[in-house]
């Protein structure tokens, strides 16, 4: 991938334009494109026989209509994902015919939901064709950023998500450092396996399970940890992956580090965590050395997710999206994930017009 395909910093459509449509569609995708976005993102599970569809979880209960379809209803249970017992409707148990009779719905209730069970699931082939499509269609690349999504889970039932993802990338004449691609995961694992046996640029993910009052992260279970190191018995945290040796680390598989936005811009007053969270009260504290530290170490920094939302923001941007994204690209952060890309893009439109004067 050559950087002159793309504009710096990189806006990656975060499960597509999901702050407009439902998420992981190829409506969204599409929209997503025509509104500047330079990446798509699937989120990659398995189905039943194999294929990989785009879902931002195996379970499809918040992201379908499946809970609403009574020829379906034998197939709710509880299953165990990363060690948290959940209950819905597994990929794993539906066969690709199957999903694609689902409805895909609008999880965030602030959402639109006017478009809920109008568009279907994706496979991973139907993506890579829209990406190349679009770029036809816009004259410029547009790239795509899959994520290996619970690898550890989808290993133990017998549907590996690496070999399928290396097949359908073969496909596609994608395997080389050339492509428009950024293969990104939580667990090293699956990006050392896959650096084994492709050449894609790759994107070890971190996280943390929350923000202490203070600013500071916390790494408890569920997310403080990649699940694969949890079964292997190696106690670090992602924190580890953030300090020099850990970057170093993640250099020997990967070339770019995807963190959490409060690794790097974090805020203090009022604790939250990463499933729900209320920004408005919380004040901005002193950006950390991440993104230099990762740069140092040869590594890219695309940080995620970027929300309109007023309760996404700190007080401090006073509800002002494109705020965010100047605070993050003054930084010099590389890239972002955006739920609403032509924000992001018209923000990097502002930083330009910023620092050409």
């Amino acid at each position: 991938m050559k950087p002159s395909q793309f504009p710096n910093p990189i806006i990656i459509a975060h499960r597509g334009a999901s702050g407009y449509l439902p998420d992981h569609t190829l409506e969204a995708y599409s929209l997503a494109i025509d509104r500047g976005a330079d990446f798509i993102e699937p989120d990659l599970v398995s189905t039943k026989d194999g294929q990989l569809v785009a879902r931002h979880e195996p379970n499809l209960i918040a992201t379908t209509d499946v809970s609403k379809r009574p020829e379906f209803a034998d197939r709710k249970r509880k299953m165990e994902v990363d060690g948290v017992n959940e209950e819905g409707f597994f990929a794993s148990d539906f066969t690709l015919s199957e999903i694609k009779t689902l409805g895909a719905v609008q999880q965030f209730a602030e959402r639109d939901q006017s478009f809920n069970g109008k568009f279907r699931v994706p496979t991973l082939t139907e993506i890579i064709d829209l990406a190349k499509a679009k770029s036809r269609e816009k004259n410029r690349t547009i790239g795509i950023y899959p994520e290996t999504k619970h690898p550890s889970y989808h290993r133990a039932l017998g549907l590996p998500l690496e070999d399928a993802l290396i097949a359908g990338l073969k496909v596609a004449g994608w395997i080389h450092v050339d492509a428009p691609v950024y293969v990104q995961s939580f667990e090293p694992s699956s990006l050392r396996y896959l650096r084994e046996r492709i050449h894609v640029r790759q994107v070890q993910l971190v996280m943390a399970s929350g923000v202490a009052a203070d600013g500071t992260l916390e790494f408890n279970p569920r997310y403080g940890r990649p699940y694969d190191w949890t079964l292997s018995g190696d106690a670090r945290t992602f924190r580890d992956l953030t300090t020099p040796q850990g970057l170093a680390e993640i250099k020997t598989y990967a070339d770019a580090i995807g963190p959490w936005k409060p690794f790097i811009v974090s805020a203090s007053t009022e604790a939250i965590g990463v499933a729900a969270y209320n920004e408005l009260n919380r004040k901005l504290v002193a950006p950390s050395t991440l993104i230099d530290d990762a740069h140092r170490a040869g590594l890219l920094v695309h940080a995620w997710t970027f929300r309109n939302e007023p309760h996404c923001l700190a007080a401090d941007y006073k509800s002002n999206p494109v705020s965010e994204y100047l605070n993050f690209y003054k930084l010099g952060i590389d890239g972002v994930f955006s739920d609403f890309s032509d924000t992001a893009v018209t923000a990097r439109a502002i930083f330009r017009l910023q620092n050409t004067k």
